[in-house]
C-alpha cells in the first residue's frame, strides 16, 4: 500500500518587515514598508499587513506606496540581518526532517513523511515548528500541508497571515477549483491572459478543459498545467530547487542611455554573479540579461552555452552579447539592468593539457575572489567595472533565490 506523502510549506509572513519588527518592537502594528527611500527609484520589497490595507504591495514603486500610505514608515532594509534570520529559520526546519528544500530566504518545503514517531502528525509538526519560529525569531509563519509540494504551497498562501491550512488526500482538486488562475505556481501573466480570452478565470474551469486544448495553446507545457490545476504534482522535496538561479540587478538613480555605462555596471553584476557561483561550487549553463525602461516595460533574454561557465569574463561576455543584440532594436534609456545565471551544475569540467582562454579567466576570477574576500569587494576591480552608486551596496543586490535587491526590487 502506498503511503500518502506529508509535505509542509512553511512561509514567514512579511519577512523583511517581520525582522525589522523583531529588532524594533515599536514598529509592530504600524504601516511599515521595506524597500528604500520613498522619494527614490526603487520598489517595495515587503509591506506590513497594516500597509497593505492601503493598497501597498510588493514590486510597487516606492513613490506610489508613499502616495497611498504617506504615514507609513519606510526602511531601506538590512540584507545581512535577513540572511541571519533565514539561516536560523532553515536550521529549525532541518531538525524535523532530512528532506528540506529552500524556496528562498523566507520559505521552504519540508517532507515529514515517515517522521511521525519523531515529530507527530503533520498538524503537530506544523504547530511545533510555528511555535519555535515565533519563540526563537519573534516572527509569524504560515504553513500549508498537503500530499504534494504544489498544493502545500498554495495552501500556505491561503493560510496567510499567521495561519495553517491542511488539504487532505483526495481533496486537492476541490481545494484548487475556486481559486483564481494566478494562484497556481508557474502559471504566468501571459498564460493567464490567453486563458482569460477563453473565458476562464478559475482553476476549476481550467481543469475542466480537455488536455488537448491546453497542449494546442501551450505545447508540452499545456499538459503540465492541466495536471497542476488538478493538484497533481509528483515532484520531490530535497536538493536544489528546479530552476535555481543566481542574479544581480539594480535600478539607476536616473535612466541611463550611455552604452558604456550600462556595460560597466553589467560587468560589476557579472563579477558578483560569478563570485556567488564559485562560492557555491557551481557552474551555469545559461546566462540571462534583464532590462527595464521608464514605463516599466521589461525585456529578458538568455543565452545557453555549450560548456558550463563560472568566470567573471565568460558571464559578462554572454550578457554583453545579449545587451548588444537588444540595443540594436531598442535604444531607449534604461531604468534597471540585471544579469543572471541558471541551469546550475556542479563545478566539474574535463581537464585539458593546454590552458584555454576560459581556464585562464577562471584562474583570474579565483584570484579576484581571494583578494576581495580579504580586503572587500571594491579593493580590486578592472578599469571597465562600475559599481554604480544608484545600485546602493553591490554586495546586497538582487539574488533571485532569495528575492532581495539593493533596492528590494523584484
Amino acid at each position: 500500500m502506498t503511503v500518502a506523502r506529508q509535505i509542509l510549506h512553511v512561509d514567514l509572513d512579511a519577512f523583511f518587515v517581520a525582522v525589522e519588527q523583531a529588532r524594533d518592537p515599536s514598529l509592530k502594528g504600524k504601516a511599515v514598508v521595506v524597500g528604500g527611500d520613498p522619494d527614490g527609484r526603487g520598489v517595495v520589497a515587503t509591506a506590513s499587513y497594516e500597509a497593505r490595507v492601503f493598497g501597498v504591495h510588493s514590486a510597487m514603486p516606492l513613490r506610489t506606496a508613499k502616495r497611498l500610505a504617506p504615514h507609513a514608515i519606510f526602511l531601506r532594509g538590512d540584507f545581512k540581518e535577513y540572511q541571519r534570520y533565514s539561516r536560523a529559520f532553515h536550521a529549525i526546519l532541518g531538525e524535523y526532517s532530512p528532506l528540506v528544500e529552500s524556496g528562498g530566504l523566507d520559505e521552504a518545503f519540508i517532507d515529514v513523511t515517515g517522521c511521525e514517531p519523531l515529530v507527530g502528525t503533520p498538524e503537530q509538526a506544523a504547530a511545533t515548528i510555528r511555535a519555535r519560529i515565533r519563540d526563537e525569531l519573534q516572527i509569524a509563519a504560515s504553513v500549508g500541508m498537503a500530499t504534494s509540494r504544489l498544493v502545500a504551497k498554495v495552501a500556505s498562501d491561503a493560510a496567510k497571515p499567521d495561519g495553517v491550512k491542511r488539504v487532505p488526500e483526495g481533496e486537492e482538486a476541490a481545494f484548487l477549483a475556486p481559486m483564481p488562475l494566478r494562484a497556481l505556481p508557474m502559471l504566468g501573466p501571459s498564460m493567464e491572459k490567453k486563458l482569460a480570452q477563453l473565458g476562464l478565470s478559475t482553476l476549476g474551469q481550467l481543469a475542466s478543459l480537455p488536455v488537448a486544448t491546453l497542449e494546442g495553446l501551450f505545447g508540452r507545457h499545456g499538459g503540465a498545467i492541466w495536471q497542476r490545476s488538478r493538484g497533481i504534482d509528483a515532484s520531490h522535496v530535497g536538493g536544489e530547487p528546479r530552476g535555481h538561479s543566481i542574479s544581480r540587478e539594480g535600478t539607476f538613480g536616473s535612466d541611463v542611455h550611455d552604452p558604456e555605462h550600462l556595460r560597466a555596471v553589467l560587468r560589476a553584476f557579472s563579477e558578483s554573479v560569478g563570485s556567488q557561483l564559485r562560492q557555491q561550487g557551481k557552474r551555469a549553463r545559461t546566462v540571462s540579461l534583464k532590462l527595464r525602461y521608464e514605463d516599466f516595460t521589461t525585456l529578458s533574454r538568455s543565452k545557453t552555452v555549450q560548456r558550463p561557465l563560472s568566470s567573471n569574463e565568460a558571464i559578462f561576455e554572454a550578457a554583453d552579447a545579449l545587451l548588444t543584440r537588444i540595443r540594436q532594436v531598442e535604444k531607449r534609456p534604461v531604468r534597471l539592468i540585471g544579469v543572471g545565471a541558471s541551469g546550475l551544475v556542479e563545478d566539474v569540467v574535463q581537464l585539458s593539457l593546454e590552458p584555454s582562454h576560459e581556464t585562464k579567466s577562471e584562474s583570474l576570477s579565483a584570484t579576484f575572489d581571494k583578494v576581495r574576500s580579504k580586503y572587500g569587494t571594491r579593493s580590486l576591480q578592472t578599469g571597465r567595472t562600475a559599481f554604480d552608486g544608484a545600485t546602493q551596496n553591490d554586495d546586497s543586490v538582487f539574488d533571485r533565490s532569495t528575492g532581495l535587491s539593493s533596492q528590494m526590487e523584484h
